[in-house]
Formats: C-alpha cells, sequence, structure tokens
C-alpha cells in the first residue's frame, strides 16, 4: 500500500462523478505496504479506500473484487467494492485500474493477546467455508511458481549460508508440493496475506479483514499457515507463542474441523509460509520498483522465521 502513483483531490474529482459517493472533499495516501498505490478517500457519503493497482491487471481484478462482494454478501466482515454507474467495480485512474471499496471501522491490533487471535482463527474459518462456493479460480500468484522464478533472481544477493537455507528450502517444498498428503488438502479462495496490519479492531471485537489483492485458489492450511506465523509470534525470534497459537487453531478448528492430512502437513505448510514472505521480501530488498512512500520490510524477519520452523516442532493443529 505505498504510493506509486500520485494522485491529488483535484485528480479525482472529476473521476468519482460515475460512482454514487458525492462530491471528495479528502484525500490522503498510504504509506504503509508495497504493491499497490492506496489512499483514504473521504466524500459526501462516507469515508473509503482508493486503490490504484500497479501489478494487477484489468483482467486479473474481478477475481478479487468480486470475492470480497461474496465474501460481504455471506456476513464475513471484508470491506464491500463500490460499483459505478454502469455497475462495474474497477474504472481507469491515469491509464490503471482502480477500485474504490468501503472503509472497515476500527484498527489494526498491534500487539495480539490469545482473545484476538480467536477472533482471527474463527473469521478466517467462516471466510473459507463462505468462499468454497465462489465460482472464479484464479492460482495464488505468488505459489510455487513464483518461488521458483523468483529464486534465481535474488539467489546472487545472499550470503552463502542463507542461499544454501533457500535452495534447501526449495527442495524441501517442491517435493512436499508433489506429495500425496498436499494433493489431499482441502483447497479453495484463500487471503495469503493476513497479517496484523490487515486485520481491524474494535478493542476485542474483530471489524474485518481487508487487503484481498494477494488473494487467490490454494490450500486453506497455507492461510492458516501465514497467519500464523504472523499473529502468534515473538517478532523478535519468530518463535510461536504457544497460548496464541491454540487459541487461534482451536477458534478455527470449532468453525471448519481440521483433517488428518492437515496435522499431518502442518509444519511443512508454516515453512512454506515463511519461505513465501522471505522470498518476496528478498525481491522487494533487492530489486525495489520506485515509490513515492516506501520503506521495504526487513527480509532478516521471515529468515529467522524459517530456520525457526524447520528446528522446532509445531504445536499440533487439533
Amino acid at each position: 500500500m505505498a504510493v506509486f502513483t500520485p494522485v491529488t483531490l483535484e485528480d479525482v474529482s472529476q473521476w468519482i462523478t460515475q460512482f454514487p459517493l458525492g462530491k471528495p472533499l479528502a484525500l490522503k495516501g498510504i504509506a504503509s505496504g508495497i504493491e499497490n498505490s492506496n489512499f483514504f478517500l473521504s466524500t459526501e457519503r462516507g469515508e473509503y479506500v482508493l486503490t490504484i493497482f500497479e501489478n494487477l491487471s484489468f483482467e486479473q481484478l474481478p477475481f478479487y473484487l468480486q470475492l470480497m462482494r461474496h465474501l460481504a454478501e455471506r456476513g464475513v466482515l471484508v470491506p464491500a467494492p463500490v460499483a459505478n454507474a454502469q455497475g462495474e467495480l474497477i474504472a481507469a485512474l491515469h491509464g490503471k485500474p482502480a477500485s474504490i471499496v468501503s472503509k472497515l471501522a476500527g484498527s489494526s491490533q498491534m500487539d495480539p493477546q490469545p482473545v484476538h487471535c480467536a477472533a482471527v482463527g474463527a473469521m478466517l474459518a467462516r471466510m473459507h467455508l463462505a468462499a468454497s462456493d465462489y465460482p472464479l479460480q484464479q492460482p495464488n500468484l505468488r505459489g510455487l511458481d513464483w518461488w521458483n522464478e523468483t529464486t534465481p533472481q535474488v539467489l546472487p544477493y545472499l550470503s552463502e549460508a542463507n542461499a544454501h537455507l533457500l535452495r534447501a528450502e526449495m527442495h524441501f517444498q517442491q517435493a512436499f508440493a508433489g506429495s500425496a498428503t498436499y494433493a489431499a488438502l482441502q483447497q479453495g479462495p484463500v487471503h495469503a496475506d493476513l497479517f496484523r496490519n490487515n486485520v481491524m479492531f474494535d478493542g476485542e471485537r474483530l471489524t474485518g479483514f481487508f487487503d484481498f489483492y494477494f488473494a487467490g485458489c490454494d490450500s486453506w492450511l497455507f492461510d492458516v499457515a501465514v497467519t500464523v506465523n504472523d499473529w502468534c509470534i515473538a517478532l523478535d525470534t519468530g518463535v510461536l507463542d504457544t497460548a496464541r497459537v491454540r487459541a487461534l487453531l482451536a477458534a478455527y478448528h470449532a468453525v471448519r474441523p481440521f483433517t488428518a492430512e492437515e496435522q499431518t502437513a502442518w509444519q511443512p505448510m508454516l515453512r512454506a509460509g515463511a519461505l513465501r514472505f522471505w522470498l518476496s521480501r528478498l525481491y522487494d530488498y533487492y530489486l525495489p520498483r520506485e515509490a513515492e512512500m516506501l520503506t521495504p520490510h526487513d527480509p532478516g524477519h521471515f529468515e529467522r522465521i524459517l530456520r525457526e520452523r524447520i528446528a522446532t516442532p509445531a504445536p499440533a493443529l487439533f
């Protein structure tokens, strides 16, 4: 959510007339994140988020925006996309695809306790079940194929020890992805980026998930692993906090019970979740794109998490 494409209130004033939102009153760039240009947008009708998509195409975007609409219609707390007068959720702004979604209430919980993790786990399970009949298909664009493409691009920048770690983990994950256990995992649309800053709370009440623009069809367990790797760890070491892990997994399991195959795959999937974000952070750190407001994340954070997941047995799913 950096700003790659500058936009002014004057730019938006004419463009927004196609939406039923009244006049724009204020526009403020959002500095966090690294994929799209995002802005808080105040209009006569309320508070919204304007996104200009820097990588996703007009053809790819319906998967994400219609998924959000699908979930919202089924009671999952997500931003609702706003359609223009033609019923379209995507409209060109400065030659790039753009959308407007409702702004969620609350704020991010950056120091989660077990009660917050339980709320996230329960909502994640409800999201998976609600999306199970979603008709559009799109793979996780940051899945194994992307890992295979990205690994040779970042290897030249790594120390010998980290290059060895990356090669070894890629070999492990390729073998795991070809296993019967992996093939038996339940699949469907996943968020794939459910970090603390992509969830809103009002006190202990979860008010919504947002930023679905890494979503795709993948194993539900991968989504759980990505979430646990952020919500349930000591940030300085990557070590799992057992109380938070138990709270999140128990709440998820109560809504959508885990399977025996998922239990077998749990540790490899935690490693997969760590690898995915180590790779993307390496790529963004060493091969950055220009942006007005951009601070690349430290790749070392997910290197530590990956090493920890390899070295330490994970708590059981159930």
